[in-house]
């Protein structure tokens, strides 16, 4: 990953085409590592956008609270952008409906209600500064050693990047330990991509109980799944969706 990101290999590579196949990516990933779930004390799971926060690390943060782990999940941006052409007023209705849908996915993951940040979406970037002290503020509230769970800084969509920007300046603050995950790399990418990190990267263990609650959380999000109004395209096609379940939810160390 250059220090720019990868937000070009992102943008040449549009969601409608497709992308990577789920099944270009089922051997490769069989190689990774296990990530060892005993060494997390408190888990803190940092997304750019609702849904984010289930797609990218859901099944992983319901297993820990499951077994005990304090979870957090802080959602920093509205959402509101996911839908280009929206009125003012179109995009405030949308606002509110993700901010509905992000707590009743965590819910259904069985976790506590999300801290809404509720910065503009698309514009992360801009406030990294100020995302970054409140992170570190969350962060050192926690048991030393909390895992922080961030979108990695290299996985194309700018919001992404940035929150992983801030997630990691914010752990060199504290004593939290950053776990990067990622989300659209599935989507532009190919495995042994030079642009990846792959010798950082572990795999978290499946769980089937787990899983079921990924996907049912993720239903929760129709705004996402369905065009918002006639004429929209579906911001999260089915394809998409199918293929970060076949992947496991891993991490960048």
């Amino acid at each position: 990953m250059t220090a720019a990101g990868n937000g070009p290999r992102f943008a040449a590579a549009p969601v409608v085409d497709g992308g990577t196949p789920a099944a270009d990516w089922r051997d490769w990933v069989d190689r990774l590592p296990a990530l060892d779930l005993s060494e997390c004390p408190a888990l803190v799971v940092v997304a750019p956008h609702p849904d984010d926060e289930t797609l990218g690390f859901g099944a992983t943060a319901s297993l820990l609270h499951s077994r005990g782990v304090d979870v957090t999940v802080i959602s920093v941006t509205d959402g509101g952008g996911s839908v280009p052409g929206l009125s003012p007023e179109e995009r405030r209705w949308l606002e509110r409906q993700r901010r509905d849908e992000l707590r009743s996915a965590t819910a259904i993951l069985g976790l506590d209600q999300p801290m809404a940040l509720g910065l503009a979406d698309g514009e992360v970037a801009a406030r990294q500064g100020e995302l970054t002290t409140l992170l570190a503020d969350v962060l050192a509230a926690r048991p030393p050693g909390t895992w922080c769970a961030a979108t990695w800084r290299g996985d194309g969509h700018p919001d992404h990047e940035a929150v992983g920007r801030s997630a990691a300046a914010a752990v060199s603050r504290t004593g939290a330990t950053l776990l990067e995950f990622p989300v659209w790399m599935w989507h532009w990418a190919a495995p042994g991509d030079e642009a990846v990190p792959w010798h950082r990267m572990s795999a978290a263990p499946r769980d089937h109980a787990a899983m079921e609650r990924k996907r049912n959380a993720t239903a929760a999000y129709a705004s996402q799944l369905a065009p918002y109004r006639d004429g929209a395209e579906v911001v999260l096609p089915p394809f998409v969706v199918e293929r970060l379940f076949a992947v496991p939810e891993v991490v960048i160390r």
